[in-house]
């Protein structure tokens, strides 16, 4: 009956600026923009590693896809 609980890896923006050599304003704009999960805990914000490194390896999906269908066009032969 007891279940493994998976507890995620929470990290400050501060840590994660030091850990991804990004600059702290930079992952703010993700936090702010909704590109990685996050908790907010008193005036700090708390990032899911895991979510922040998914995003650093695959970039904004559904962007990528707009922006690549918008510069598709037919040729014409």
């Amino acid at each position: 009956m007891s279940e493994e609980i998976s507890i995620p890896n929470m990290i400050t923006i501060n840590e994660a600026a030091r850990i991804t050599k990004l600059a702290k304003y930079h992952i703010r704009q993700l936090v702010m923009q909704d590109k990685v999960k996050y908790v907010k805990s008193g005036k700090k914000y708390l990032l899911n590693l895991d979510s922040l490194i998914d995003y650093l390896k695959n970039g904004d999906k559904e962007e990528r896809k707009e922006n690549h269908e918008k510069n598709i066009r037919r040729i014409r032969a």
